[in-house]
């Protein structure tokens, strides 16, 4: 089997432009995988075309020896650009791997250890303004069956934060807490924003509520600062969206910097290396809840993970306050069931385009700055 072509999707969400790659080979089989990043589509597009002219001609079932020359033997090689474009191929490769055999990628890796996967919903507090606002919109997730929820209510704070603002934060995650209810886990976002002096006071104001997790407290790199961080505070950390290999994540693991590692499929050079890390974490007793706001193939291709992970923990989610239209640009999508997804039994990852939905969201140029605040 050959590849003879690979094509490159781009469709404008909410968010980002979700980044498609479909490989096609000389069997009939076509192979479809994801290599979204927030405000650097373009970017990653120009090493997608730059790595997808190696792989033509070549079979795409022997994945290990192309990450191989793609990733490890180029002299300049790593981080997220590289990592994404790489994984977009990689996932695509998988699918096609699976397809062959007729059987679900994760079949490929000696069967899954659960049949559903536990999600948390994001992106669920769009249009809240007041904490009172917060609260409610966190009891309409409640009765969408959803048992976590994560949210940011720290603004646009960083790298300090005001008594001002640490109220402010304090009244949103307890009226979120009054509207989930007492069962119900509350994973509070920090996006890197905040020194360690302002994490600690953030941490120490949300505490009382009984928070599930505390994510990216600080920027990430510091290992020894987050691991200070950690132990000041009552809340344990997750880490990891900005960890894009088995090398970034052997220093945190070796500190114990945190309890939570959130490789993002998308970023990390695909399905393969997050598996390693996976394995690398379970031997420190680290859970993995792999990053993914991300497009539906992305989602597809974390649960294929997900099920074969001894340590896995809990999956992010953005439906159903994504773009409307996400489940129309795939045939396959997953649906949340009473905050599960199930595993999915198909060939492959279980998903596939579709072209004339994908052409109704042509690319948009989208900012690379998360925040706008000035210090």
């Amino acid at each position: 089997m050959k590849i003879t072509d690979i094509q490159f999707h781009l469709c404008e969400a909410r968010y980002s432009n979700w980044q498609f790659v479909e490989m096609h080979t000389d069997a009939g089989i076509t192979g479809v995988g994801e290599a979204t990043v927030e405000g650097q589509a373009l970017t990653v597009q120009g090493r997608l075309e730059e790595m997808g002219r190696y792989l033509l001609g070549k079979d795409p079932r022997e994945i290990a020896l192309h990450t191989r020359n793609l990733m490890r033997d180029p002299f300049w090689a790593g981080g997220y650009v590289s990592g994404s474009a790489l994984a977009g191929l990689e996932m695509a490769m998988w699918d096609i791997s699976g397809k062959a055999l007729g059987v679900p990628v994760w079949r490929l890796w000696g069967g899954c250890i659960r049949e559903r996967v536990r999600v948390y919903a994001n992106g669920w507090f769009a249009g809240a303004e007041t904490p009172e606002e917060w609260g409610d919109l966190a009891a309409e997730v409640v009765e969408l069956g959803y048992t976590a929820m994560k949210f940011d209510p720290f603004g646009k704070s960083g790298p300090r934060i005001s008594r001002e603002e640490l109220g402010r934060a304090q009244a949103i995650v307890r009226e979120v807490r009054r509207g989930a209810g007492p069962r119900t886990d509350l994973l509070i976002e920090v996006h890197g924003r905040f020194d360690v002096h302002a994490s600690i006071m953030a941490a120490r104001a949300v505490e009382p509520f009984d928070c599930f997790w505390y994510e990216e407290p600080i920027a990430p790199g510091n290992h020894k600062a987050l691991k200070t961080l950690a132990e000041a505070i009552g809340i344990p950390v997750a880490t990891g969206e900005r960890v894009y290999s088995r090398q970034d994540a052997r220093e945190l693991l070796e500190l114990g910097a945190a309890a939570v590692l959130q490789v993002d499929v998308c970023h990390c050079g695909g399905l393969e290396e997050i598996r390693k890390v996976a394995a690398m974490a379970e031997t420190y007793s680290v859970a993995i809840a792999p990053h993914n706001p991300n497009g539906p193939v992305a989602t597809a291709a974390c649960l294929a993970v997900d099920a074969v992970m001894p340590n896995f923990m809990i999956q992010e989610m953005m439906t159903p306050w994504d773009v409307e239209w996400r489940d129309e640009v795939v045939v396959g999508s997953p649906v949340v069931k009473d905050g599960y997804l199930e595993v999915p039994n198909r060939p492959g990852l279980g998903v596939e385009l579709v072209h004339s939905e994908l052409a109704k969201h042509p690319f948009e140029e989208k900012s690379m700055q998360m925040f706008d605040n000035k210090d």
